[in-house]
């Protein structure tokens, strides 16, 4: 079976944002990626609002509760008290949550093992409770994969960029090698497995081999692709890139 793809639409509100208003719209955005049938959708609000604002959060939320039986709703960030908060008021069917360095464009690493155990720990045994899954994004690494199981997590989310790079330097069936590692120890201590970052339709088809691969995460590549095909068809060849 396939994994399921989760369509991230933060680059839609970013387009939106440059120019103020409300164009392009972000719900007409999710109704397409939905109608194009991908069964999931995610956004990353920071703190900053740059992208998806709180609104948008909600939004969507609204948009989505009536397909909650057939869409997944992610909401990931850094466990930040106003993104917290935001979970505990949609309860999404998942929450990533995802370490933020100061200044960055976008997530560079996963969580570090050193992270609190304790802390973390307190916090993803709060969303389960209020019966969200939560999933922790961490590096292809077998000591990060023990820690995430360590904290309570339900899943975790491989961090790709370093199979992107290696894929594009000839080493991709080498990389895969070193997360499937990853995943088979995942799988062995009960965590689903979710994956995301730098992920398009050219290293894609190579990385859904990967082993117990549950859910993609995908945005800036889709979004890209959209700019030339429209984002119907650029929903329908990640959804045919899973598959291949």
């Amino acid at each position: 079976m396939a994994a399921r793809l989760s369509v991230n639409v933060n680059k839609v509100a970013t387009l939106r944002n440059a120019r103020g208003g409300d164009v392009p719209s972000v719900i007409a955005a999710v109704r397409t990626i939905v109608a194009a049938g991908a069964p999931g959708i995610t956004i990353h609000p920071r703190a900053d609002e740059r992208h998806i604002r709180a609104a948008d959060a909600r939004a969507i939320a609204a948009e989505l509760a009536p397909l909650r039986q057939q869409i997944e709703f992610n909401i990931e960030g850094d466990p930040r008290p106003d993104l917290l908060a935001m979970v505990e008021e949609l309860r999404p069917h998942q929450c990533t949550l995802v370490p933020v360095r100061p200044g960055e464009i976008t997530s560079q690493a996963g969580w570090p093992t050193d992270t609190s155990r304790a802390e973390l720990g307190a916090i993803t045994a709060r969303l389960h409770g209020l019966g969200v899954r939560v999933s922790l994004f961490i590096e292809a690494d077998v000591e990060a994969v023990r820690w995430a199981a360590d904290v309570g997590a339900q899943r975790i989310e491989l961090y790709t960029e370093p199979y992107a790079r290696a894929f594009a330097a000839g080493r991709g069936e080498a990389e895969l090698a070193r997360f499937a590692a990853a995943a088979a120890l995942a799988h062995e201590l009960g965590l689903g497995i979710n994956a995301g970052h730098d992920l398009d339709l050219d290293n894609l088809p190579l990385f859904s081999r990967l082993p117990h691969l549950d859910e993609v995460s995908i945005g800036h590549a889709l979004i890209s692709h959209a700019l030339f095909v429209g984002l119907d068809r650029a929903v329908r060849d990640y959804l045919a890139a899973l598959t291949e």
